[in-house]
């Protein structure tokens, strides 16, 4: 692609074109930009790079003579890169007259590249920072058979069906561009605030019923406090500030020390423990403008955090009733598939490597007794702990990121959080940092693609939308509504003076599960006639077995 790039743009400069899942991208700096319209171009002529069955020769060029070779060219991004390689030898591939850095390894040749499609283009800042020039990036995909190509770019027409932020919109749940509030903030409209509730009430119940104690901690804290932690040090490009009266704040990035500080307001002794400590935790994180995305990557969102205090032979269990708790969760949200990935010591970390790698056995020796699929991530821990992340697969087979298990000898150490053993000698706790969903607002977005919008009936928002066929029978509309809430059935009731079909079609597009009618003959007979979402109609019935249908739908777990 670079090559063919490099034809039709001779003035076009070469920046990075990495594989990524599912394909790969490259970005370039072209100076009348690109449109999508000209991916066909592009495409054209990879294809005649392609029939030329040019071979990929590699080469191992001393790094003076790469940046001699790319400075002549004119490709300053590659001497950016060269520069600030440690070794002394570089990595060249070349095909036909097209010369570029890169790790490899490649095919022969080019013409053993089969299917591919190129996707879109989007704009990206050298190396991911602001200052820097604004690139072109193409994506682009590859298989090895034809099939494998269609069947990708039909679920990708899916996924675009499925675009949480498109869908958000429509279904009246979410905002998110509302610029005069400022980028990567979320507002929940009515339906959508309904939604986040039904599942933060669901996840209070299970954690009440697991032994967790709900806490809130306050959104500021003193930025000593973010010193201690070590955030600051870590995290810093990451945290809002706030000065006020000679005095300085941080807006919270995580919970975990104002969880600590809870824990230390009191003295423990061994038999408190385990302590679990939740909270739905607001936490507030500066993430470039570039990155943001729609419910996925935003600078204000809300975790279902806890903290687990415990003596060190708790740890196993403790952690295996986490990872229990995921797989329950998941199952009840409506997936079945999903895998775990142990990332291990960062190269800037906090504590001890005994510490580490004790820490690192445990989790991993958990993942192999509960029979979690896993990788290991070398080196992508957080700063003060190895972690466990547990990816899910949704309808479309995406990834998605969700429960996140930390176990910490570190922070304990830095704040003195301690317990009386049984012989009355302070010893310092374990700390396990856990979430379940994770982000509940990418949680939302992983929820609306996996459905589509269509929420299974406990978690829709309107579960029943009842339409009046004329004026008269909106008092019978009104009084079938008290009678469904009395159920505890979440109900609206659609009484504009519109065609019935204009009311229906308006209302099967907002992807309600059940659409009940009312006309005369409804209300003389005290019946109801009823479609299931989907065009379904399940004819006239009485209202105790619309009840009953309406509970038995209530009690289904999932629907995708």
């Amino acid at each position: 692609m670079a090559s063919a790039v490099k034809k039709l743009y001779p003035n076009a400069k070469l920046g990075i074109g990495p594989a990524i899942e599912n394909g790969f991208y490259y970005d370039f700096e072209i100076p009348q930009g690109i449109k999508e319209d000209d991916l066909d171009k592009i495409e054209d002529l990879m294809r005649e790079i392609i029939y030329k069955d040019y071979p990929f020769i590699h080469e191992m060029w001393e790094k003076d003579k790469a940046i001699e070779f790319f400075e002549r060219e004119g490709e300053k991004f590659k001497v950016e890169l060269i520069k600030d390689l440690k070794e002394n030898k570089v990595s060249i591939y070349k095909h036909n007259d097209f010369v570029d850095l890169c790790k490899g390894p490649h095919l022969n040749s080019t013409k053993e590249v089969k299917y591919f499609k190129l996707l879109s283009t989007s704009g990206a800042y050298w190396r991911g920072e602001e200052s820097n020039p604004q690139l072109v990036r193409i994506y682009g995909t590859a298989f090895y058979t034809e099939d494998e190509l269609n069947s990708y770019l039909k679920n990708l027409e899916e996924a675009k069906r499925r675009d949480h932020r498109i869908l958000g919109r429509e279904l009246d749940l979410v905002d998110i561009y509302h610029n005069e509030a400022g980028a990567g903030l979320v507002f929940y409209q009515p339906k959508g605030a309904l939604l986040r509730r039904i599942i933060e009430d669901w996840e209070i119940k299970e954690h009440l019923r697991r032994g967790y104690k709900m806490v809130i901690t306050p959104h500021i804290m003193d930025k000593k406090l973010w010193i201690k932690s070590g955030h600051l040090e870590y995290y810093q490009e990451y945290m809002y500030s706030i000065d006020k009266d000679n005095q300085s704040y941080i807006l919270k990035p995580m919970n975990c020390p104002g969880h600590i500080l809870i824990y230390k307001s009191k003295l423990h002794s061994w038999r408190d423990l385990p302590l679990r400590l939740f909270e739905l935790g607001t936490v507030y994180r500066y993430e470039k403008s570039g990155v943001l995305h729609g419910l996925l990557r935003v600078r204000g969102f809300t975790q279902d955090d806890a903290h687990i205090f415990c003596k060190k032979d708790d740890l196993y269990s403790e952690i295996e009733n986490v990872l229990d708790f995921v797989k329950y969760t998941m199952v009840k949200f409506g997936f079945e598939e999903f895998f775990a990935e142990l990332s291990t010591r960062p190269e800037k970390f906090i504590g001890e490597k005994e510490d580490w790698e004790n820490s690192e056995k445990i989790l991993e020796k958990v993942l192999k007794n509960k029979g979690f699929s896993y990788v290991i991530n070398k080196g992508e821990g957080a700063f003060y702990g190895p972690k466990i992340d547990i990816k899910l697969k949704d309808a479309l087979g995406r990834q998605w990121q969700c429960a996140t298990v930390q176990l910490d000898y570190n922070m304990p150490k830095r704040f003195q959080v301690t317990y009386r053993d049984a012989n009355g000698r302070e010893v310092l706790v374990a700390m396990v940092h856990r979430v379940i969903l994770g982000s509940i607002e990418r949680f939302i977005a992983t929820l609306i693609e996996h459905y589509g919008g269509r929420f299974p009936f406990w978690l829709a928002p309107i579960q029943i939308i009842i339409l009046n066929i004329t004026r008269e029978v909106k008092d019978y509309a009104y009084e079938l509504k008290d009678i469904l809430e009395k159920e505890n059935f979440r109900v609206d009731v659609d009484s504009r003076d519109e065609t019935l079909q204009k009311k229906i079609r308006e209302n099967e597009q907002e992807k309600i599960p059940y659409i009940v009618i009312l006309g005369k003959k409804e209300k003389e007979n005290k019946k109801v006639s009823v479609r299931k979402r989907g065009g379904i109609d399940l004819g006239v019935m009485g209202i105790e077995e619309a009840i009953g249908l309406f509970k038995k739908e209530r009690e289904e777990k999932k629907e995708v």
